[in-house]
């Protein structure tokens, strides 16, 4: 679910992700991002867009229902359209992160221009656990804190504190309460900008981010759906997920 609220005089779109405690990106919630985008995304007085999770936690990522063979296609369609949206739209985002922010959720937090996190954030993308991978992660965290930080979070599966991610150039800003470090940092550098200089800006600085969706990421997705699902581990790891139990790979 999604809750979606235009702020600061019209300047700011809100976007709560109100499903607590794990606030899963899953159809529902993606449909929500993908309407309030195309309803309120080409505002032109539209300055920010902001992503945050109600109560503990910022978001346990994708729903891993959602990941079977059978619904990984329609899944990653509407995951990766959502960061086509975003890309189109051009405006400035930020992710206001507390609690763990893993997987899907990591992938959101990563597109965003700022992400500010409180001291108990948790951030890691754990699909390896599950003998999957991040097509979208991919791309956008070696684009963001480079290829050694990407390969740790990638491969590793773990998850890094907020200073930890803050030492990497994952996230912005470690506050105590960050939803008072984005208004203050909003006021002081977003507020008196142009929305045309601000989308035009966004636009330059992610030129090669852009090229990366068109050129890398069906590959990617060609990867996870033609190859990776006809393995037996990557089904194994996501039956068992679902099924509360220990995977048994076979390493093949």
């Amino acid at each position: 679910m999604i809750r979606a609220e235009r702020t600061n005089g019209g300047a700011v779109l809100h976007l709560w992700l109100a499903a607590p405690k794990a606030n899963v990106l899953d159809q529902k919630a993606l449909s929500g991002i993908e309407g309030a985008l195309e309803k309120e995304g080409a505002a032109p007085e539209l300055k920010a867009i902001v992503f945050e999770g109600e109560g503990a936690n910022f978001s346990f990522g994708a729903s891993v229902a959602e990941h079977t063979k059978e619904r990984a296609p329609a899944m990653l369609a509407q995951f990766h359209g959502v960061f086509r949206q975003l890309a189109e739209a051009a405006v400035p985002t930020c992710a206001i992160v507390r609690g763990q922010c893993l997987g899907g959720g990591l992938e959101l937090a990563s597109w965003c221009t700022w992400i500010v996190a409180s001291p108990d954030a948790k951030f890691g993308q754990p699909e390896v656990k599950l003998s999957v991978f991040p097509p979208m992660g991919s791309i956008l965290l070696p684009w963001r804190v480079g290829g050694r930080a990407a390969l740790d979070l990638c491969v590793s599966g773990r998850s890094i504190d907020a200073a930890t991610a803050l030492q990497w150039g994952l996230v912005s800003a470690v506050a105590d309460d960050p939803s008072a470090w984005w208004e203050k940092f909003f006021a002081e550098n977003i507020e008196g900008a142009s929305a045309v200089g601000l989308r035009f800006s966004e636009r330059g600085a992610r030129a090669r981010l852009a090229r990366m969706l068109d050129d890398e990421l069906p590959e990617l997705e060609r990867i996870y759906l033609a190859e990776l699902m006809e393995t037996h581990d990557a089904n194994e790891g996501i039956a068992a997920f679902l099924e509360r139990r220990p995977p048994r790979f076979t390493h093949r």
